[in-house]
């Protein structure tokens, strides 16, 4: 699934000393301290970490929705600016994400044809005629093995959690966005849609060479679909690089102990640390 490339392409998403700080005085807690990061168009980016690594933070701050407190992020190679709401979803029509847990990523109120529609509005179709919209909606949910025709006036708290996970790609389909940042997308769904829903992301990238940043804690997960890994612990980025090298050969304590947690089932499974 990886991209046989050393990603020699232009950079579209990149972290100079990124910073977040919570809390004041005395009383603060570093969640993100000086990371560093360059992404690329078309690469497929894993950051992996346990739970408070500050993985989340990082990708709340990525997609504008925490503000760095110190550090900068760089968009297209220019300083990232989204200091009025304005610019701000001028930036979200090149950066989407998608969400660990699909029944809180929708509007209760809207039903399915309008969170499409927004897509399509996002993406400059306002004033398209109404059959051209239902035809890009029934293209969309056909790409996610969906059926607009069943869906149309339905709410997505109708539709069962993969379902919606889909939905959740449907709408990826439509806005195309340069990036897409992917939350541990998959961890509230069975093995066989799990292994869907990476195909219909992967399958994306390689239509519209969309670059991929996958937040997990699943290190078995990031180097079979990953073509960079950043390891993080404790608001740091403590190993990164090609994800051959990085899982194969680590060299840092914490990354292999992440490997050590992962059972092998040809091996006695060491539930000492546990």
């Amino acid at each position: 699934m990886k991209n046989d490339t050393s990603f020699e392409r232009p950079l579209c998403l990149s972290g100079r000393n990124v910073t977040k700080v919570f809390g004041y005085g005395s009383k603060t807690t570093t969640a993100v301290n000086n990371v560093n990061f360059d992404f690329h168009e078309g690469e497929l980016v894993s950051i992996v970490g346990e739970s408070g690594s500050g993985k989340t933070t990082l990708s709340k701050m990525l997609l504008g929705l925490l503000n760095v407190t110190s550090g900068e992020i760089l968009f297209q190679g220019e300083k990232r600016d989204i200091s009025t709401r304005k610019k701000k979803k001028q930036y979200w029509q090149g950066i989407q994400a998608i969400f660990q847990d699909p029944f809180s990523s929708f509007n209760v109120f809207n039903k399915i044809d309008t969170v499409l529609l927004d897509c399509i509005n996002m993406r400059g179709g306002k004033h398209l005629p109404k059959a051209k919209k239902i035809e890009m909606m029934t293209e969309a949910c056909a790409f996610v093995n969906l059926k607009f025709a069943e869906l149309t006036n339905k709410y997505p708290f109708e539709l069962s959690g993969g379902q919606m996970q889909r939905l959740m790609i449907a709408r990826i389909f439509l806005l195309k966005p340069k990036i897409l940042l992917a939350d541990e997308p998959t961890s509230m769904i069975d093995a066989c849609s799990r292994a869907t829903i990476l195909e219909m992301l992967l399958q994306l990238r390689d239509e519209i060479g969309m670059t991929i940043i996958f937040i997990t804690h699943d290190i078995g997960l990031a180097y079979h679909i990953s073509d960079t890994v950043y390891i993080m612990e404790k608001g740091k980025f403590v190993e990164s690089g090609n994800a051959d090298d990085v899982i194969l050969n680590p060299q840092h304590p914490y990354t292999k102990r992440l490997l050590s947690d992962v059972p092998k089932i040809h091996e006695p499974w060491d539930l000492s640390t546990v």
